[in-house]
């Protein structure tokens, strides 16, 4: 028993290790936080600096609206904004160039204006072709000749042709002189034609029958030429104004009205058109398109 008092009494501490004390990391990582939200706003001072005052406007407007409007994308111009950044565009494939709004809008417009106004030139040819149509159902000149005048709308504009027929020719044969049939028909038009606005072409045609004479310097060419130009003094001795015509022309056989039959009398007319806009710009920039040069 006193042996068991003698035993030296050992006293064991035990020191508790504290993580993240002095030496941990947590410190760092709300360091790493903070410079990162400091360079974020640096970042967007620098940015707000170098965009005009409109857009500063824009952005104050954005964060003034609610939520629900802005992701709406309306009610503001802030929506339509976009900073210019330093890198590409990622969503733009390699090779592909795209128009920026105002150029697509630009082509929009155009192509709008182009649809209206050819909608409001097939509505000036319709009307104009209702009134020709009503002077011939009307005209008692007219009236007994009908047969003899079609009257459509072409990609140049309102065309009126004259044909002939077999017991009614307007020529006599392979002569470039009116019978008086035709000059009636061209006479009661004239009084109409004039009143229109629009420029005239007139062409004369004729069948693929070869020249009587079988001459190679006289042909359906000269004798088709002859006749628009006939066609055309009558016009003028009936009031048409001269200055209405802006082209007349000898086409002979090449543009046959029956492609089938190349010696039908209804190739053997008179084509006057009423142009359009689109047609009268063509035939009056004819005669001053530039020059091409070619080098050997």
């Amino acid at each position: 028993m006193a042996k068991d008092d003698l035993r030296p009494i050992i006293i064991v501490k035990r020191k508790k290790i504290i993580s993240g004390g002095a030496h941990g990391g947590a410190w760092k990582i709300a360091y790493a936080d903070f410079v990162t939200a400091m360079m974020a706003f640096f970042l967007l001072m620098w940015l707000l600096g170098n965009v005009d005052e409109s857009v500063r406007g824009g952005i104050a407007e954005y964060f003034k609206m609610p939520i629900k409007q802005a992701l709406a994308g309306s009610g503001s111009s802030a929506s339509a904004i976009m900073l210019k950044g330093g890198g590409k565009d990622s969503s733009l494939k390699s090779g592909v160039v795209t128009k920026s709004t105002p150029e697509l809008a630009k082509d929009i417009n155009l192509k709008t204006a182009q649809a209206a106004l050819k909608h409001e030139e097939l509505k000036k040819m319709l009307g104009m072709k209702a009134k020709l149509d009503q002077l011939i159902e009307i005209n008692p000149k007219l009236t007994p000749y009908k047969n003899q005048l079609l009257i459509d709308i072409t990609s140049e504009g309102l065309r009126v042709q004259i044909i002939d027929e077999k017991n009614r020719p307007m020529f006599a044969l392979s002569s470039a002189e009116l019978s008086i049939t035709a000059k009636t028909i061209l006479h009661e038009l004239a009084k109409t034609l004039n009143e229109l606005p629009n420029k005239i072409s007139l062409s004369g045609h004729t069948d693929a029958k070869p020249f009587a004479n079988g001459s190679q310097d006289y042909t359906n060419w000269e004798l088709s030429s002859e006749r628009a130009n006939e066609a055309r003094r009558v016009l003028i001795d009936g009031g048409m104004q001269e200055e209405k015509l802006l082209r007349v022309i000898g086409l002979s056989s090449s543009v046959l009205l029956d492609p089938q039959d190349s010696l039908n009398p209804i190739n053997r007319r008179i084509s006057i058109i009423l142009l359009n806009k689109q047609a009268e710009d063509a035939a009056r920039s004819e005669g001053s398109r530039p020059t091409v040069k070619v080098t050997e």
